[in-house]
């Protein structure tokens, strides 16, 4: 221990000359006279009483100086020649936690391994210049933190101008260092979060920066679905990449885990013992091959919602701290919107998607109406001409002149139309209605028949006028109360002779599921545009399922068949759009349930219209063919001619599509009717 009885060599009252002269002092000689005996007795005691006053001064300064190293706010040990301990303050016992009782005449180890050669280094250098200044290295604690440390050093000296030891005092950096990392990558991602245009590379980087500024073995953001109510990790980085990969194919209920809490409580939560943790849900250990020791998780939220949980797991060098609470609460209420923001921007690429699908969907449409227009008109133009020629060879009254000119004005309208469509075609910018596109198309045919039918008594406009009102369905149709079994069974019966040139296997199946209250004529062309669709759609050799059954919320019409399914793109666009699921070129009129028929694509829009009318709901799932995958893909219409190349079962398994209508109960909807 430093203190002031320690004096350098060559001073007066430590010197060895000094305490011989003392003794001399104090020793009688011979031959002293009475008075020089007396005066050598005072001489004696004034000695004495200056060395008590020497050594209360020294007493005193130790005291001093031994306070005012109990006082320091910083850490400071004093080192013998060897290294051990011969004092610490309360600084020192208050930062590394170890005691002066436990390190007394010890060398302390708190040196990293990794700073053994550094610290030798400074050693040398203390013993060469005698003292040291801002020595940057890092000590551990005893209970194993990592401090970033400053030492300041100087040696002390014995009475003979010899080095006794050494005395050290060390600053605590660590949370300046720290502070300053924390706001450099603040910084940093402030600047640079916006640079990352998609969602996943935003989550990345974020994940990314977390795991270094936690020293964690992994960080993830856990996004939540609220639709099925799961978390499932949008985003997982960890040392092992492998991981990170398996983590992101695990999805886990809302009110499970310590996210679950975080959710439930909309509060932070560390967890420091994984094995000591109510809210610790293994499952996701088990399914990962990860095992988790420590979690970190706070809430993602906007200023409308939680959208998930930012996560670190199996810090590095200790237990999570409340500063690292603190640090990944910041982090999460910087991230959070730009988070969100990602996703909406990811939303809007999809509808982009959609909207470039439904441009290229439009363009089909437009071929599929030319080639419905251009090829009948034809037909109708070439016949007129041939008829009015006949007419006039074979009857001088030209009376059906004026029928005969009604006509052609008439299709001179339509040529119009069509020519508009060729503009179309040509990407001019030209507004066309829906639903006047939907009533020329189906008024085609109509026009045919009146042709055929020589035009009768009946004008052009009272035609075209009693089609519309079918396809519409009747305005005044009223809602009835009907026994959907009974119904559906009375429909398919009158439908089977319909397709009985179509080698497909019908099963019915038919349980009492209650009555519904629709009109009839709706429920009728809603059954057989479901079930000529699926004759359509259907190669020789398939089947076709339809059953009625009580559901959830009411009865259920299911129509299931083995055909060739629709693609993802197309079963977006089946039920909202004048749409085809064939590609314009491969299209072609045939007949009603013929393998591939055609059609007009109205059916299915029809049905989507008096679905919202009427209050129920058609679901459709379907699974393209996989040796079809394409629209562009021809099946050859006959399982026989697919077993060549596949198995028939497979045939009738790899593919198909499922419509399911949901009605509400018949009491329900009568509460519901004026």
């Amino acid at each position: 221990m430093v203190s002031g009885r320690t004096k350098k060599a060559g001073s007066e009252s430590g010197s060895p000359a000094a305490a011989r002269d003392s003794g001399a002092l104090r020793t009688p000689q011979k031959g002293m006279t009475q008075v020089q005996e007396e005066r050598h007795r005072v001489l004696v005691e004034q000695s004495q009483a200056c060395d008590l006053q020497l050594s209360e001064a020294s007493r005193q300064a130790e005291q001093r100086y031994r306070a005012f190293l109990n006082f320091l706010p910083e850490p400071v040990f004093v080192f013998n020649l060897d290294s051990t301990v011969s004092y610490l303050n309360p600084a020192f016992e208050r930062v590394f936690g170890w005691t002066l009782e436990e390190l007394q005449g010890k060398i302390i180890p708190f040196v990293p391994e990794e700073c053994k050669a550094s610290t030798r280094e400074g050693v040398r250098q203390l013993y060469q210049e005698k003292i040291i200044h801002n020595f940057e290295t890092k000590r551990l604690t005893k209970d194993g933190r990592l401090l970033d440390i400053i030492i300041d050093g100087a040696l002390f000296y014995d009475e003979e101008n010899q080095p006794a030891g050494q005395v050290i005092t060390l600053r605590d950096v660590t949370q300046e260092k720290r502070t300053a990392r924390i706001n450099q990558a603040l910084l940093r991602i402030s600047q640079a979060l916006y640079q990352f245009r998609t969602l996943d590379t935003r989550l990345e980087f974020i994940t990314q920066e977390v795991r270094q500024l936690l020293g964690a073995e992994g960080a993830m953001v856990i996004m939540l679905d609220e639709e099925q109510k799961e978390f499932f990790f949008r985003e997982a980085v960890f040392d092992n990449l492998d991981t990170g990969h398996r983590m992101k194919e695990i999805r886990f209920p809302v009110n499970k885990g310590v996210a679950g809490e975080v959710y439930r409580t909309g509060k932070p939560l560390i967890v420091n013992d994984t094995s000591q943790s109510p809210f610790f849900f293994a499952m996701v250990d088990e399914k990962s091959g990860y095992r988790t020791r420590s979690m970190l998780d706070v809430p993602l939220i906007t200023p409308q919602r939680m959208i998930g949980v930012l996560c670190a797991v199996n810090k590095k060098d200790g237990p999570f701290t409340e500063s690292d609470l603190a640090l990944l609460s910041t982090l999460a209420n910087l991230v959070a919107l730009p988070i969100e923001n990602a996703g909406i921007n990811e939303a809007l690429d999809r509808s982009l998607q959609e909207v470039r699908s439904l441009n290229r969907t439009k363009d089909r449409v437009i071929h599929h109406l030319s080639h419905e227009l251009k090829t009948p008109i034809s037909v109708l133009s070439a016949s007129l001409n041939l008829l009015a020629k006949q007419l006039a060879r074979l009857d001088d009254d030209r009376r059906w002149k004026t029928a005969l000119e009604r006509a052609q004005r008439n299709l001179l309208r339509l040529l119009d139309m069509q020519y508009k469509i060729e503009d179309l075609l040509q990407e001019k910018e030209v507004a066309t209605h829906r639903m006047l596109s939907v009533l020329l198309d189906q008024c085609a045919d109509e026009l045919e028949a009146l042709a055929a039918d020589e035009f009768g008594e009946e004008t052009l406009t009272e035609r075209l006028r009693r089609r519309i009102d079918w396809l519409f369905g009747p305005r005044d149709a009223r809602p009835e109360k009907i026994n959907l079994a009974r119904f559906v069974d009375e429909v398919v019966k009158m439908l089977r002779s319909n397709f009985t040139h179509r080698r497909i296997a019908l099963e019915v199946s038919l349980e009492e599921a209650g009555a519904i209250f629709v009109p009839a004529d709706v429920l009728r062309k809603v059954i057989e545009g479901l079930i000529r669709n699926a004759v359509e759609n259907t190669p020789d050799g398939g089947e076709i399922r339809v059953a009625v059954r009580a559901g959830r919320t009411g009865p259920e019409l299911e129509i299931r068949d083995s055909g060739i399914g629709i693609t993802a793109e197309n079963q977006k666009l089946i039920f909202g759009n004048f749409f085809t699921a064939y590609e314009p070129l491969e299209y072609s009129s045939r007949s009603p349930y013929d393998f591939k028929a055609g059609g007009k694509g109205f059916d299915l829009l029809r049905m989507q219209m008096f679905a919202e009318r009427y209050e129920f709901k058609i679901l459709m799932n379907s699974a393209r063919c996989r040796f079809i995958p394409t629209d562009k893909d021809a099946c050859p219409g006959d399982a026989g001619e697919c077993a060549r190349l596949h198995n028939p079962d497979q045939c009738r398994e790899t593919g198909g599509t499922v419509v399911i209508v949901q009605f509400r109960p018949a009491a329900d909807m009568a509460k519901t009717e004026p």
